[in-house]
């Protein structure tokens, strides 16, 4: 079946939910709040006020991020951000490569029973055009480099470095960040010709997989 990528607005909350939220609405999880609020507002953020908190992002002109669909069912979801915006910003084990405004990529989820099916290749791609569209410069991801040894489910959501190189991307930077075991590094696409200070080879994602037009609603 088709894939294709729409950003997170409001009128998909339900389906972010879907993708983020626990199944008992009153639980503490993640929400994807961990690596885009600071530590002050992660601890004080528990239970429904996650939810609330991630439901007022997608209020934004900005969503925070994009849900991957097959038909009508949500499969999949990224999290894509300018990284100014974000933790990443004052990062002291993930490096700025130079200054220019890049957007980060930083948690790529399908969900169970979705996996092993290529989902997170247009997910991928789909993040990356969404941040495209906003005027990012250039996009970021900051996965492991697991030489195609098997990730732990858990800590997969960072992504692989094969995954990010197949979408055009190249290694910018080693971090001092490890995840499953794996040490990280920074991947960068350069989307705008004109931006300057990016290193590697401009890149632009491979062309054949499928996306939506934007969604309508708020």
């Amino acid at each position: 079946m088709t894939v294709h990528v729409s950003p997170a607005t409001l009128d998909r909350f339900d389906d972010v939910a879907i993708m983020l939220g626990p199944r008992k609405p009153t639980a503490t999880v993640c929400w994807c709040l961990s690596h885009r609020v600071d530590s002050a507002t992660n601890r004080r953020l528990v239970g429904p006020a996650r939810g609330e908190h991630v439901r007022s992002l997608c209020e934004r002109d900005v969503a925070p991020g994009v849900l991957a669909y097959e038909g009508d069912e949500v499969v999949g979801w990224a999290a894509v951000a300018p990284r100014s915006e974000l933790p990443f910003a004052r990062s002291r084990v993930i490096p700025h490569v130079d200054d220019l405004p890049v957007w980060s990529v930083w948690c790529l989820r399908v969900r169970p029973g979705h996996r092993r099916k290529g989902i997170s290749h247009p997910l991928l791609a789909g993040a990356v055009d969404y941040a495209r569209a906003k005027g990012a410069p250039a996009v970021e991801g900051y996965p492991v480099d697991n030489d195609r040894a098997r990730v732990d489910t858990t800590m997969a959501y960072v992504g692989t470095r094969g995954l990010f190189q197949r979408a055009g991307f190249t290694k910018a930077a080693d971090t001092r960040s490890v995840s499953g075991g794996f040490p990280r590094v920074v991947m960068r696409l350069l989307l705008d010709p004109l931006a300057s200070g990016a290193p590697g080879e401009r890149g632009t994602p491979p062309t054949g997989w499928p996306s939506a037009p934007p969604a309508t609603g708020p």
